[in-house]
This record gives structure tokens, C-alpha cells and sequence, in this order.
């Protein structure tokens, strides 16, 4: 039982580091698509959409690998907490990296153009930015399990959020003279990036249930 025990635990430190890999893929995939979006880009944009079939790959992987542990194992109790919470942790930050592949996307479709106005590229610099930390984070949660840093999240939440209101005041400010097209662009960025940030703090409010049985 002891070495059977010893199994399931180094299957499920197994999870939890391709977890903080597909965390780590995708934190680089938003900083990417950043770059591309600033600076028109489209070798960035291209090599950002095509990993996100790598992001794939090991979202199916970990969930087939959780599949298979739950059908041999037959986990109850916190280990089956424990893995339910790291399906669901996969699917967000999967999730994740379909925002980032959406703002790589907006950077090809607009090429040679530049999809934000001069005004705003440090709103959407500092989206980014905060895009990257947030997940850097969220990587270090679910490798430690680290409540107080998993609490953390939703303050920083708040620094996106504040960005995107930022961002909705300056395409509702009169006159805008950049038109139609530029507005719906920035109105999906400053969504993507916002649900980006989201999704990080489901993963922290996961790891939280999976250590306390609860939701923070």
C-alpha cells in the first residue's frame, strides 16, 4: 500500500509540473503576442498562433494522464480533490493561451498596420505587462501551493481590471478619429486580456480548494 501510495504521489507531482510547464508556455505566448500587437509583428503573431497547438497537445496530455490515474486508482477523499481541481486547472490555462493566440491574431489580421493608436499603446503595455506577472504567479501557486500568494491573485485582478476601464473610457472619450474597426479591436483586446487575468484567478481559486476543501 505504502509503495502504492508513493505512486500516486509522484503521478500527481507529474500533473502539477506540466501544469506549471503549460503556465510557463503560455505566460510567453501573452508576452509575444504583446510585442506582436505594439509593433506589428507578424512573424511574432504567426509563431504565437502556432504554439498554441502545443498548448493543446499537453492540455489533452495532462488530462489523459488524470483519467488514466483516476481508472487505476480510484482516488477519494483530497485525491480526488486534488485531481478534479487539476482537470479543471488545465482547462483554464488552456484557456489561457486561446486569449493569447486571439491577440496574436488581431496583430496578422491588422498587418502591416498597427492595431493600437499611439495613445494607447501604453495602456496596452501595461495590460501585457500585468497579463505576464499575473501568470508568473499563478505558476509559482501551483508548484507551491501557496494559499497567501493564491489570495494574492485577486488584488492583482484588480490592476487588470482598472487597465480595461482605462481602456473603455479612452474609446468612449469624443471625438475618436481612429474609426469603427480600431474600436472593436480594442474593445476584444482589452477583453482578452481581461479574461486572460480571469482565468489565472480560477486556477489560484482552484489550488485553494484543492489544499482546503473550500473555496477562498
Amino acid at each position: 500500500m505504502t509503495i502504492i501510495r508513493s505512486v500516486f504521489h509522484d503521478e500527481l507531482e507529474g500533473i502539477s509540473q506540466s501544469l506549471v510547464t503549460l503556465s510557463e508556455l503560455v505566460s510567453g505566448s501573452m508576452a509575444q503576442a504583446t510585442t506582436a500587437i505594439l509593433s506589428a509583428d507578424l512573424s511574432l503573431a504567426e509563431e504565437v498562433i502556432t504554439k498554441d497547438q502545443k498548448v493543446d497537445q499537453i492540455h489533452h496530455d495532462i488530462d489523459a494522464r488524470i483519467i488514466d490515474i483516476i481508472a487505476r486508482q480510484q482516488p477519494v477523499a483530497s485525491d480526488l480533490r486534488a485531481l478534479v481541481s487539476a482537470l479543471q486547472m488545465a482547462s483554464d490555462i488552456e484557456r489561457m493561451g486561446d486569449l493569447a493566440q486571439h491577440v496574436a491574431k488581431i496583430a496578422r489580421m491588422r498587418h502591416p498596420q498597427m492595431a493600437v493608436p499611439p495613445e494607447l499603446i501604453a495602456t496596452i503595455t501595461a495590460m501585457g505587462s500585468a497579463a505576464v506577472a499575473i501568470t508568473q504567479k499563478m505558476a509559482v501557486v501551483v508548484a507551491t501551493r501557496n494559499l497567501e500568494m493564491a489570495l494574492e491573485l485577486d488584488r492583482d485582478d484588480d490592476e487588470m481590471d482598472d487597465l480595461h476601464r482605462q481602456l473603455i473610457a479612452a474609446l468612449l472619450d469624443k471625438p475618436w478619429t481612429h474609426g469603427l474597426e480600431t474600436a472593436i479591436d480594442l474593445t476584444l483586446l482589452g477583453r482578452y486580456y481581461e479574461r486572460y487575468a480571469d482565468h489565472a484567478v480560477l486556477v489560484s481559486h482552484r489550488v485553494y480548494f484543492m489544499v482546503k476543501g473550500e473555496y477562498a
